[in-house]
C-alpha cells in the first residue's frame, strides 16, 4: 500500500481517472449532502474551489447551490504560480470567470477578500488520512493559503474516496484538515 505523497498522488490521480461523468456528478451530490450534517453553518465567508474537470475533481456546483441556498458570502480564489499565493475574491452574479493555462476556472477580477475573512475552506485533494492529513497536487497553494487564515478557521477537504490509513512524509508547514467529507462518511479530526 502506497503511503507517501509520491505514491498516493499517482494512485489517486488514477483512481480518479477511472470516474464516469455520471459517478462524479452522483458522488459530488452525496458530498453536498454529507455537508448539510455539520454545524458550519453560523458562518459568513465561506471559501469555495472551482473544479477542474480535466482533472475529474469533485464538483462543488452543489456546494455553490448549498451556500447560495442559505445566503452565505461565496469567496473563490486566483492562483499566481510564480509566487505560489492565492488573491480571494467574492463571487458574485457579475463574476467573470475564465481558465487558466492549468485549466483552473478563476475570476477575472472582482471584490478582493482577505484571507483573514475567511472562516470556512472547502479543499480540494486527492488523498488524505485518519488524523487530518491530505495530499494536493503538491504545489502548496492550499497550504499557504490555509496558514494566512485565522486559526479557528474551519478547513474541509472534499474526496470521493475514503482515507488513508496514515501519510509518511507529512511535513510541519502542511496545515491538517479539521473534516474530511466523502460520499460514504463524515472524518472529524
Amino acid at each position: 500500500m502506497p503511503t507517501n505523497k509520491k505514491e498516493l498522488r499517482l494512485q489517486y490521480k488514477n483512481l480518479r481517472k477511472q470516474l464516469s461523468e455520471d459517478q462524479i456528478e452522483e458522488k459530488s451530490l452525496a458530498i453536498a449532502n454529507n455537508l448539510i450534517k455539520l454545524s458550519i453553518w453560523d458562518k459568513l465567508y465561506y471559501h469555495v474551489f472551482l473544479p477542474i474537470e480535466e482533472q475529474k475533481e469533485v464538483n462543488t456546483e452543489y456546494v455553490l447551490h448549498l451556500l447560495s441556498g442559505k445566503d452565505k458570502e461565496i469567496v473563490i480564489s486566483k492562483s499566481d504560480f510564480e509566487t505560489r499565493g492565492m488573491t480571494h475574491f467574492l463571487l458574485t452574479d457579475n463574476t467573470k470567470i475564465k481558465k487558466n493555462e492549468y485549466n483552473i476556472p478563476e475570476p477575472v477580477n472582482g471584490l478582493p477578500v482577505p484571507s483573514e475573512t475567511i472562516e470556512v475552506v472547502f479543499v480540494p485533494l486527492l488523498a488524505f488520512d485518519t488524523l487530518g492529513n491530505r495530499v494536493g497536487y503538491g504545489k502548496g497553494f492550499y497550504d499557504k493559503f490555509l496558514s494566512e487564515c485565522k486559526t479557528e478557521t474551519i478547513k474541509i477537504g472534499l474526496s470521493f474516496f475514503e482515507a488513508e490509513d496514515q501519510i509518511e512524509d507529512v511535513f510541519e508547514s502542511d496545515v491538517k484538515l479539521d473534516y474530511c467529507i466523502t460520499p460514504e462518511k463524515v472524518y472529524t479530526f
